[in-house]
Parts: C-alpha cells; structure tokens; sequence
C-alpha cells in the first residue's frame, strides 16, 4: 500500500486532500449516500472548505470503508456516553506509520524515554486505538521501566523517583482522573519527566475545566507545563499540545471550522465546530466533523473549547469553558 505523504507544503496537502476526497467519494458508499445528501460533488468543490465533512456519529452506526471489503483490526471507542463507535482498519501499519510519524515529529525517538501508561480505564477495552498506541511506543523505547502502571502508584511513584535522581528522561501519559489520583496521592517535583493528558475522567471523578486540571497537576508534580494528547478512535492520527493547551497538527492533518447552526459553513480558522482532514484516513473517512468546540488559529493550531450541546462526552476529551 501507498505511504502516507508525511512531510508536504500546504499546497501539496491541498492536492493530496482533493484526490483523497474523489477517491473516497467514488469507493465509500456510506460517504457518497452523505455527499448526495448535501448536493457537494467533486466537480463542486475547488476548495478544502467546500468538502462534505462526515457527522463523527456514523461511526457509530455504520461499517465505514473505502475501496476495500476487508480490515485487519477495528478500533473500538470507550462507550462513555453509550453508544460506542467502531474504526475499520485496512492497514494497521498504515496506522503505526502515522502515529510514529506523529510522535518522532513532536518527540523525536521514542528510545529516549522511559514511556509510561496509565490507562487504567482504556486497558479494559482490548480494541484500544491508544492503548495499541502506547503498547507499541512502549516496546520501541526499548526500556525496562517502560509500561503500564495501572493503579500502582506506589511502584510508579519509586520509578519516578529513581529516574528522576538520575537524570533519565521519562514521558508519562496519563487519563486525567488517573492522574489526579496519582498526583494527590504522591505529590512530587519532576524535572525530568514529561506528564501528558489524553483528557478523560470516565466517571471517576467530576469533570474540570483544562486550565484548572493543569493547574493542579502542575502543582502537584512540580512541572511549569502538563502536556496534552488529542486523539479519538475516528481518526488514525493525533495532535499534541505542548504549550498554551493550543493543539498542533501533523503536516497529513488539518482543522477547521464549521458554524453550528449550518454544518456546511466552514472556515479556515475561528469559532466553532471543529472539522477535521486526516489523510491517515484514506481506507476509512479522512473528513470528519466531530463534537467537539474549538478555536482555529491562523497558523493551523488549535484549542478545545467545550463540546457541541446534546452530543455525549467523549472519554479521550476534556470539558473547557
């Protein structure tokens, strides 16, 4: 199979995403019935803003496919909110390249890092896009304190502690209830370790606004900055913030926004719902509108803002007013 155009120019991403966009129209049935539904053909759209953008929630209702009858793995989301959504993958390598890709790009090789995953919730779920994600990061860094944690802080706690005296870099990537829970239970100073959110309390404890929960975590583990993960089960791609909570995207990925009273409204950049291109996509939907709220910035970034009004929480995001 073809390998993703990982390293390209906004306009090589344009040329990339239309042919994308006919490929999925002319071999996705569930997306083509969706593009005649909202009278947008290939011959009608010139620009990426013009392109039908799937409702996420047909992940949950129908087998989504694009040219191909066969998957080697389904992805399965949480099920917070009920109802859960299913990813049929045709390539799972084509999913590794992306999310290595993603990684290397923002973090560089994962070699350098002890990876740690605490995932309780998610580890109860087998099809796990993230948990896949970790186990794979994990076995690539190539180091005996790499793992899952689940609910040992005590053994967490003694292998932070000894890394950190001896100046070895760790990435800790965590649920934010998990992580609460850790950070209130062992309070610490961490100079060595990287602490990422992938958003989420499952129930366990009430929501909090990101800036609170950052906050928080920051101030228990002695950190100036919580990183953030964005994912979800519908896309094969993932975002990361770094600093500010603002989300960047890699170079096969791009946002928008549409306006939530016409989904067919869409924006470069500003207030709304937030749209989503994912080339990684190609043997499913590479255009998706989620639920979520967001502000697009101009150079591509992005920050969640909340949720669309009556759509279900989704597990791998956090609630922001």
């Amino acid at each position: 199979m073809n390998k993703l155009p990982f390293y390209q120019s906004s306009i090589e991403f344009h040329t990339q995403a239309i042919n994308c966009y006919e490929e999925q129209f002319t071999h996705n049935p569930i997306y083509r019935s969706f593009c005649d539904l909202t009278h947008r053909h290939p011959s009608d759209c010139e620009s990426l803003v013009q392109i039908p953008f799937l409702p996420i929630s047909f992940f949950k209702t129908h087998k989504i496919l694009t040219g191909t009858p066969h998957c080697s793995y389904v992805f399965e989301s949480s099920g917070t909110g009920g109802a859960t959504s299913s990813h049929y993958v045709a390539d799972i390598q084509n999913y590794e390249q992306s999310f290595l890709s993603c990684f290397e790009l923002f973090y560089g090789n994962p070699k350098q890092f002890a990876i740690i995953g605490l995932l309780p919730g998610y580890l109860e779920k087998p099809h796990s896009s993230l948990v896949f994600m970790m186990r794979k990061l994990i076995e690539l860094s190539d180091c005996t304190d790499s793992g899952f944690y689940l609910d040992d802080y005590q053994k967490l706690h003694e292998v932070l502690k000894r890394r950190e005296q001896n100046h070895k870099k760790t990435l800790l990537l965590g649920v934010s209830y998990a992580l609460l829970d850790f950070a209130e239970e062992f309070p610490f100073s961490l100079s060595h370790t990287i602490v990422m959110e992938t958003g989420g309390m499952k129930g366990r404890r009430k929501e909090m606004v990101r800036n609170e929960l950052h906050a928080q975590l920051e101030h228990n583990l002695g950190v100036k900055e919580i990183q953030s993960e964005y994912g979800m089960t519908e896309l094969l791609s993932q975002a990361y913030a770094k600093t500010d909570g603002r989300f960047h995207c890699p170079p096969w990925m791009e946002v928008f926004v549409r306006q939530p009273n016409n989904p067919m409204e869409v924006q470069e950049h500003g207030t709304g719902c937030l749209n989503i291109i994912d080339l990684a996509n190609k043997y499913s939907c590479a255009f998706i509108a989620t639920d979520d709220l967001a502000k697009v910035y101009p150079d591509g970034s992005f920050e969640i803002l909340g949720r669309v009004d009556a759509s279900d929480i989704r597990g791998c995001n956090l609630l922001v007013s």
